[in-house]
C-alpha cells in the first residue's frame, strides 16, 4: 500500500498545477495524502467503504463537528451538523427552520446564489422583501444603505459571491434573527458566530470535498417553524437530534473536512489563514490596478478576497494572455459566463507561491504589450 500511495504522490507533483477553480476547492497536499491512505487503508477497511455507524467514523463525525466548533470559537447554545444537499437545499431549510408567524423575510440580493435563496424561499411560502438589491450594475457592489422593515422573521444574506467578486466586510446590523450562506468563504476569516441564528455552508470551498454541508445554528430556533410543510429531512431539529446521523452521511466528505480542520488549527487557526488570504489578496488586485492591460470589475471597496474578477481592456488580447497563463501552469481562471473576463478564486489551500505566479503572467504580459 505505501508503494501505491508513493506512486500517487509522484504523479501529482509531476502534474501539480496553480488551481485557481471556482470550486470544488484545493487542499493541502498533506491531506490529500492522508485521503488516499484513508480510501485504501481507514481502519482494515477503505473509508469509502467503511459503515456509518461503525465506532470509528462516529468518532470522525464527533471529531468533525469539535474542530467546526474550535476553528469558529462556536459558543454554547449553538449546534454544529453535517447534512447533504449543498447550500442549494440550505436555501430550503433555512427558510424552513426560520419560518415564524409573519411567513415574511427580508433577502439581501447580491449575486445568482443570493437570487437562488430567495426563488427557494418563495416556494415554501415565504413572502420574501428584497431589502436591498446590487442587480441594478450586475451585482458588482454590496448595497450600504437599506432599511430593513421590522415585521419580518428573519434576514437572509449571501456572505461572499463567487460569480460576482464581492463580499460583505461586516455582518448586516439587525435585530431580526440573522441568516447567512458563508459557503465560498467561511473559515476564511474571523467571524463571531454569535451574530447568526443559522449559518450554513457547501463545504466544497474552504472546508472539504463536495458532498457535505455544514449548519451551525443556534439552539434556541429550532423546533419553532410555522411552516405546514416540513418533510423531516428538512427538519433541521431532527438532524442535530440524530447527531447527523439522520440518514447516511457523506463519509468521505466528512472524513477529509475533519483532516482539512485539523490541518487548519494546527497552522494558526482561521486568524492566520486570514492574514494569508489578505495577502494573497492585496498581492493580486495591486497588479490589476498597477497593470495598464487590466481591470477590475467590482467597487474597490467590496472586492472578495476569495474571488478576485478582473478583464483585459482590449479583449483581442485574451488568446495571447490565455496562452500565457496556461504555459504556467494555471488552471480554472476563466470568469463566469455571465461576467466574462478572468476570476482567480483564492480559497485557503492556494499557496501566495501560486498567486505570484499569476502576478508574474500578467507582469511579462505587460511588459511585452509596452
Amino acid at each position: 500500500m505505501e508503494k501505491q500511495i508513493k506512486s500517487l504522490l509522484s504523479i501529482n507533483k509531476k502534474t501539480m498545477k496553480h488551481n485557481f477553480g471556482a470550486g470544488p476547492c484545493i487542499l493541502p497536499q498533506n491531506v490529500f495524502q492522508q485521503a488516499a491512505a484513508a480510501v485504501l487503508d481507514f481502519n482494515g477497511l477503505s473509508i469509502l467503504e467503511v459503515s456509518h455507524r461503525h465506532k470509528d467514523f462516529v468518532a470522525v463525525m464527533d471529531e468533525s463537528i469539535d474542530l467546526v466548533k474550535k476553528a469558529l470559537n462556536v459558543p454554547e447554545g449553538y449546534s454544529v451538523a453535517f447534512l447533504q444537499g449543498g447550500a442549494t437545499l440550505g436555501f430550503t431549510i433555512s427558510a424552513l427552520t426560520m419560518m415564524r408567524e409573519n411567513k415574511r423575510a427580508g433577502y439581501l440580493n447580491t449575486g445568482t446564489w443570493a437570487s437562488g435563496a430567495i426563488k427557494e424561499a418563495k416556494k415554501v411560502g415565504v413572502d420574501v422583501v428584497t431589502v436591498a438589491s446590487s442587480e441594478d450594475k450586475n451585482f458588482n457592489y454590496i448595497p450600504k444603505e437599506y432599511k430593513i422593515p421590522s415585521e419580518l422573521d428573519y434576514l437572509h444574506y449571501t456572505s461572499n459571491n463567487t460569480i460576482y467578486g464581492t463580499q460583505f466586510k461586516a455582518a448586516p446590523v439587525t435585530d431580526l434573527p440573522l441568516i447567512c450562506d458563508m459557503s465560498s468563504d467561511i473559515f476564511s476569516k474571523e467571524i463571531n458566530v454569535s451574530d447568526y441564528d443559522l449559518i450554513y455552508a457547501g463545504a466544497q470551498k474552504n472546508l472539504g470535498p463536495a458532498g457535505a454541508t455544514l449548519y451551525i445554528v443556534k439552539d434556541s430556533v429550532l423546533g419553532k417553524s410555522t411552516s405546514p410543510f416540513l418533510p423531516s429531512y428538512l427538519d433541521l431539529k431532527l438532524h442535530v437530534d440524530k447527531e447527523s446521523m439522520y440518514n447516511t452521511p457523506p463519509v468521505f466528505s466528512v472524513y477529509v473536512a475533519m483532516l482539512n480542520l485539523k490541518d487548519l488549527i494546527a497552522n494558526g487557526g482561521v486568524k492566520a489563514k486570514e492574514q494569508e488570504n489578505n495577502e494573497k489578496a492585496a498581492l493580486l488586485y495591486n497588479e490589476i490596478d498597477s497593470n495598464p492591460l487590466f481591470f477590475g470589475t467590482v467597487a474597490s471597496e467590496d472586492r472578495s478576497t476569495m474571488n478576485v474578477c478582473f478583464k483585459l481592456h482590449d479583449e483581442s488580447l485574451a488568446t495571447e494572455f490565455d496562452a500565457l497563463w496556461k504555459s504556467a501552469g494555471i488552471v480554472g481562471l476563466p470568469g463566469h459566463r455571465s461576467v466574462g473576463g478572468y476570476r482567480a478564486s483564492m480559497y485557503n489551500a492556494l499557496p501566495l507561491t501560486s498567486v505570484q505566479v499569476l502576478v508574474d503572467v500578467m507582469k511579462n504580459f505587460s511588459q511585452t504589450k509596452g
